[in-house]
């Protein structure tokens, strides 16, 4: 069996879909990132969900053609990963926005606040995974934002806690990601990127919470967590701040430990010791070996090397070739031509 290849999440967003990405908005000191979303419901009229469903399903056959074994929906509903699943959360107010500085200081903006306790709202992501699964016979993943990369990225005016308010995330993300697995769906993501950026909560309190997110989900769903080490706002970019290199090292033998199957590393950006990998004794690793923030193409031969090297340190059968994250940041004729050439280096594996 050769190796198996994924994506992380976003997919470029076509033109004819009106709801830009928070990165594709003009930077301001403190920008809304919830303002791309917040437009489209002010302007657009019912026919949106019509053209989301369509290109959602283009979006899953075009990974798919491209040689992808587990696709994404490519979150073309979203205009971020996270906030966009916080709408539908109780208890937290998309009309008080507060300033906030996050990812260790990496970046500002006013985001929405937690100001009652926060609960499940009505079920989304069944729907809009049975919309993107109805095109293939390869299973969709579904992504969600973790616990502490929401409280990250909110601020609380509720618990005053970050473990509770930590737990009652996870007790709520944990209600849609049950419905996501009695429905069928059998790859579920859970990211969590600030884990790198705050090491100690993540393995205090957070990596337990990760596990809570997945409490009683049966053993066909492969339980999956992204963990990159963040990204700029703009292609090409290179001063900016990314969390420490030996975070995974640090977070490895815990998250090895944890009730989940498979973590999603970044590798092409910034390459680890692939000793890393021998860390992870009986945890898939999803191997980032094509970037996300650069237009540069990842030669053949470059891709097949590093996986051919990341063999030396695990078991094919536990290693997915994938990007390091999300695409949403590259056009889409970027994006196919580094598939194409992950595609191709897999199979020349063999």
């Amino acid at each position: 069996m050769r190796i198996r290849t994924t994506t992380i999440g976003a997919w470029p967003k076509p033109a004819e879909v009106p709801i830009p990405d928070w990165f594709q908005q003009e930077s301001t000191t403190a920008a809304n990132p919830t303002e791309a979303m917040d437009a489209c419901e002010r302007y657009l009229d019912d026919d949106l969900s019509e053209l989301l469903d369509r290109v959602t399903q283009e979006v899953v056959k075009e990974q798919v053609n491209a040689g992808i074994d587990i696709p994404t929906d490519g979150e073309i509903r979203r205009e971020n990963y996270i906030h966009s699943h916080c709408r539908h959360i109780e208890g937290i107010n998309f009309e008080r926005l507060t300033k906030k500085v996050m990812r260790s200081g990496a970046w500002e903006a006013f985001v929405p606040t937690i100001t009652h306790p926060v609960r499940p709202g009505k079920s989304f992501l069944v729907r809009e995974w049975q919309v993107a699964q109805a095109v293939t016979h390869c299973p969709v993943k579904i992504t969600l934002p973790g616990p502490m990369t929401i409280m990250d990225s909110v601020a609380d005016e509720f618990y005053g806690s970050e473990r509770k308010l930590a737990r009652a995330l996870a007790e709520t993300l944990n209600f849609e990601i049950s419905r996501l697995a009695k429905a069928g769906c059998r790859w579920i993501q859970v990211d969590e990127p600030v884990f790198v950026r705050y090491l100690e909560s993540a393995l205090s309190f957070g990596i337990e919470n990760l596990e809570r997110c997945f409490n009683g989900i049966n053993r066909e769903v492969t339980r999956c967590t992204h963990i990159c080490c963040g990204y700029p706002d703009k292609v090409n970019s290179t001063n900016y701040v990314k969390a420490p290199p030996s975070a995974y090292s640090l977070l490895a033998p815990a998250l090895d430990g944890a009730a989940i199957d498979a973590v999603s590393i970044e590798d092409a950006h910034r390459p680890n010791d692939l000793s890393l990998l021998e860390l992870f004794e009986n945890t898939i690793v999803i191997l980032g070996v094509i970037g996300i923030a650069r237009t540069r193409i990842e030669s053949i031969e470059e891709i097949e090397s590093r996986l051919q090297d990341a063999m030396g340190h695990i078991e094919k059968d536990r290693l997915i070739a994938a990007p390091d994250c999300g695409l949403g940041l590259l056009s889409q004729e970027t994006v196919l031509a580094k598939l194409s050439h992950l595609r191709l280096a897999v199979e020349r594996i063999g």
